[in-house]
């Protein structure tokens, strides 16, 4: 095995690339596969209040993908069709940055504001 993983910083600032729908797309056993995506509906249900079923738990590739799987959560973010249609890296480039849309990922997910607010200073 190599070495450590190249973070993929998501349009708002999440890493796809340690998110747990990620990480169940490239796991090989289907029990366990099965059982990350229960408690991926789980944390869902959790901290976003939408109900999903493990079988609706789509495979997903990162956000960033030109093609392939994207859970649908990332194919319908309306920060990731912004920042796709503004062609920036992610939303750290942008010239209103920090803007509302990302208010509710901020607020669930702290580390993406810091992760972003980190890139942002060093532009």
């Amino acid at each position: 095995m190599g070495g450590k993983m190249d973070q993929v910083v998501s349009y708002c600032g999440l890493i796809c690339n340690t998110c747990t729908i990620y990480l169940a797309a490239r796991e090989k056993d289907d029990d366990k596969r099965y059982d990350m995506k229960v408690q991926i509906a789980r944390e869902i249900k959790k901290l976003y209040g939408e109900e999903y079923k493990p079988e609706d738990i789509s495979d997903c590739d990162g956000c960033k993908a030109e093609c392939g799987r994207l859970f649908s959560g990332c194919r319908n973010c309306h920060i990731r069709e912004c920042a796709r249609w503004k062609g920036i890296e992610n939303c750290a480039y942008c010239a209103e940055y920090a803007c509302e849309k990302l208010d509710d990922i901020f607020a669930t997910e702290p580390a993406a504001k810091a992760r972003l607010d980190a890139i942002r200073d060093k532009l």
